[in-house]
């Protein structure tokens, strides 16, 4: 047990952490997995990893504190990490990585001895919510319920088997339909209820997600579907004392959003219209091609600009612009999405101007060291003793989980302002202000 100087004890990260994702055979979690397998080997670099290339500064600018973040807060070893998961598709991880093109096979390959062992359980799946998506290695059962308690013993046994001594629980399968919380989603009681009658807004997410958190597994949702995000869920990982994190890993063109509106904002620049189109090829592209999974990705790439440009603060500036997000299923591109964003902007005087941008980025690359960080960051959630809506990970995400009395901060370096000062909070260091009064008095 390690004592911080804030008083909080934590556990020490001994043995083996699992790391349990939906959507195993998939780009993202391949992509994840076959890349810690060559960082822990020394073959590559963590780059875009917070966790392992991160650095935090303590102190005052005259101290010269800047220790890496792995070095000031006990996360797990890289080395620790054993990786499980489900899939429609029974694809081993190496085959899956190889089917989903992001990394080249010679990087595969390197690889091979290690991650052709991995193979999907079968999953919970209904092609009512993803109907662009179907496979074969999919659990059956007369209850939703009767899933979760199925999945639950997935859980148990994964554990079991692989020695490990923690676990955690990231979604990495694809973007379900559209569903609008409601009085089955507001407690408890009233979820389990609905997995026993099947009700149709109980997603397959968040049957993942209940497991989870009844096994005391921290969950994060890496996708914009609901999934843990509900009251029922949120008062379940209290009651279990986890923590979870979500929605909707940040990577592409909302990430450039919540860097260049708060630019706007903080210039008091006006903004007219934001015009975003995406092409993707690869598997969430196919199914974000369905209108109804596209609704669900709409809702959380739409909300970054009000949370963070709050037209009802400045009426001149965003009280009319115009948004508007297209993507575009394209199977040439692959993994490597391209966004192109138009913003249309005005400045003294109402004078017009233009930003252009065009991001040639791969999905899975920038998504692969999010799915690291939110596991290692997670576990060590779990260890301090923090528990229910970790919102200092929104960091990672597009549509951050928050309170319901608060609205969600979406500007990254506000985000990345509260993570590391919450890791100064539970080692006992001094909170960054950036005040600065201290060098000129």
């Amino acid at each position: 047990m390690i004592k911080t100087r804030s008083g909080v004890e934590i556990k020490e990260p001994v043995g083996k952490l699992g790391v349990l994702l939906p959507g195993l055979s998939g780009a993202v979690a391949t992509t994840f997995i076959v890349g810690t397998i060559l960082v822990r080997r020394g073959l590559a670099l963590p780059i875009g990893s917070l966790t392992q290339m991160g650095r935090i500064r303590l102190g005052k600018r005259t101290e010269r504190r800047f220790p890496k973040i792995k070095d000031f807060v006990p996360l797990a070893e890289v080395s620790d990490l054993v990786f499980g998961g489900w899939d429609i598709f029974p694809d081993s991880v190496y085959e899956g990585a190889l089917k989903a093109g992001v990394l080249s096979k010679d990087h595969i390959e390197l690889a091979r001895d290690e991650v052709s062992d991995i193979k999907p359980m079968p999953a919970v799946f209904d092609r009512e919510y993803v109907k662009k998506l179907d496979g074969p290695n999919v659990k059956k059962a007369k209850s939703k319920y009767e899933l979760a308690e199925m999945l639950r013993e997935d859980i148990r046994n994964f554990k079991k088997e692989k020695g490990c001594d923690r676990l955690v629980m990231i979604w990495c399968g694809s973007t379900e339909k559209y569903i609008k919380e409601d009085k089955v989603h507001q407690t408890l009681e009233d979820f389990e209820k609905a997995l026993r009658n099947n009700h149709p807004l109980i997603s397959p997410s968040m049957i993942y997600a209940y497991a989870s958190l009844c096994e005391g597994v921290p969950f994060a949702n890496g996708s914009p579907n609901l999934s843990v995000d509900i009251p029922a869920l949120v008062e379940l990982a209290k009651e279990k004392n986890v923590p979870i994190a979500g929605k909707d890993f940040k990577t592409g063109q909302t990430l450039m959003k919540t860097v260049i509106a708060p630019m706007l904002k903080a210039r008091v620049l006006g903004l007219r219209g934001w015009f975003s189109v995406n092409i993707l090829g690869n598997r969430d592209g196919e199914v974000l091609d369905d209108p109804e999974s596209f609704r669900t990705k709409e809702v959380s790439k739409l909300g970054v600009l009000e949370y963070i440009l709050q037209p009802e603060l400045y009426p001149e500036l965003y009280g009319e612009y115009y948004h508007k997000v297209r993507i575009n299923f394209y199977p040439p591109r692959g993994d490597d999405k391209e966004a192109w964003d138009n913003i249309d902007i005005f400045g003294w005087l109402g004078y017009p101007m233009q930003i252009k941008i065009n991001f040639l980025c791969k999905d899975s690359i920038l998504a692969a060291p999010i799915v690291l960080d939110l596991a290692l960051f997670l576990d060590l959630a779990q260890r301090s003793g923090m528990r229910g809506i970790q919102e200092w990970l929104s960091f990672y995400f597009k549509s951050p989980m928050h309170a319901p009395t608060i609205y969600p901060e979406h500007d990254l370096f506000i985000q990345l302002m509260k993570l590391k000062n919450r890791l100064r909070h539970l080692m006992g260091e001094e909170l960054i202000t950036h005040l600065g009064l201290e060098y000129y008095d």
